[in-house]
């Protein structure tokens, strides 16, 4: 690296820690020290996602283009490191004086219809919420645009889910309830194991061998391995859990943000019901809503990140294909979240380590919907 471009590189490491620090400091003003503390693990989560290319969408389109499913068992291990202290803390923890909730949803047809949307959104777009976010902050202009879509098909959605909430659905199953904690936790450890096994042997009938996975080269300037992304991402998580006293989440920020844009150009979003019950989060800072400030840690978690590793270096010339898919996935991805309870975050893995029936359920349509989006990536020449 030359000391021009080491130069510009730490400037840029200085700024996105400012930023996040500003940001931390107004949280504290608006709502506490909790809320302070949750803008810096949504700093540790972006340069965790950042270090480890932590993503979702990668990972499942892997397993099904070129059968390696490395990026799928680091998935398992953060679900089941998260879920061991996650479960406890759901069952026990307001009789200790911590009280702590899971998400745990009914699951139905606009649900599903949302997961599968999502995921074909997320192959299009190059990312889910956590890896657009992620991607965007360490210097991806085309996750600008993913974002931007995102956030506008986030706010779309929220004008008709009072009518998308009409239509059939299970009811909310809680398996920490239903089984105790420790049940809870051995049946999700069977099935993600058992998947697991899947995917090893899907990659050994495929290359005949597992994949090395890659190693750490440097805590602070990366990369990490996808086991270290693992175990800092479910710190975030279990961190989330201790000081918001829910699982992490990611994409109710982005129809917040969208329905404050919308208000600024004259639309009358809080006549919406959707925001008729939210009325004091339209009306609040959005330093006060806890998922915008970990949102905004993780943007420049990651940007402090990829400066760090002397690769924050945006580029300006899209292709139009490049334009459209990554409009079209964000749209995509923002109205099924909102369907769906969520993102990859906050209705997988959320969900799952919040022992509910909906996060699996959402795994099954998400990721039938990443098959569909992996398909036409592969028409579109997108790889």
């Amino acid at each position: 690296m030359t000391p021009s471009l080491q130069k510009s590189q730490l400037m840029v490491t200085g700024i996105a820690l400012a930023l996040l620090g500003l940001i931390a400091i107004g949280a504290y003003g608006e709502a506490g020290s909790r809320q302070a503390i949750a803008t810096l693990i949504g700093g540790l989560a972006g340069l965790s996602l950042y270090h480890a290319s932590f993503g979702f969408t990668a990972a499942w389109r892997r397993i099904v283009t070129e059968r390696r499913g490395g990026g799928l068992r680091a998935q398992f291990v953060l679900i089941l490191l998260t879920s061991a202290v996650s479960f406890p803390l759901i069952a026990w923890g307001g009789s200790l004086g911590w009280p702590t909730g899971g998400f745990v949803f009914p699951f139905g047809v606009a649900a599903a219809l949302g997961a599968f949307m999502f995921g074909i959104g997320m192959q299009l777009g190059g990312g889910c919420g956590s890896g657009t976010l992620f991607t965007a902050g360490g210097g991806s202009t085309r996750m600008m645009i993913t974002l931007a879509a995102f956030i506008l098909g986030s706010v779309a959605a929220t004008a008709h889910l009072h009518l998308w909430g009409r239509l059939p659905k299970f009811p909310a199953v809680s398996f920490v309830r239903e089984f105790g904690p420790h049940g809870a936790f051995l049946a999700t450890a069977a099935v993600l194991g058992a998947l697991a096994l899947l995917t090893l042997r899907i990659e050994k009938s495929a290359h005949g061998e597992i994949a090395p996975a890659r190693r750490t080269e440097s805590f602070l300037k990366g990369p990490w391995s996808p086991m270290l992304g693992a175990l800092m991402l479910a710190v975030v998580g279990i961190a989330t859990f201790v000081v918001v006293g829910r699982p992490w989440g990611i994409t109710s920020a982005f129809a917040l943000w969208g329905a404050k844009a919308f208000q600024a150009v004259g639309l009358t979003v809080e006549t919406w019901p959707y925001w008729t019950w939210q009325r004091g989060a339209l009306d609040n800072s959005v330093l006060r809503d806890t998922t915008s400030v970990m949102d905004f840690g993780v943007i420049l978690g990651a940007m402090a990140a990829a400066a760090l590793a002397g690769r924050f270096a945006p580029v300006w010339h899209l292709s139009r294909r490049d334009v459209l898919t990554a409009l079209a996935g964000g749209l995509l991805m923002g109205y099924g979240a909102r369907l769906a309870y969520g993102c990859n975050i906050g209705a997988y893995l959320g969900g799952l380590v919040s022992g509910s029936l909906h996060g699996w359920l959402w795994l099954v349509f998400g990721f039938l919907g990443s098959l569909a989006g992996t398909r036409l990536r592969l028409r579109l020449g997108m790889g």
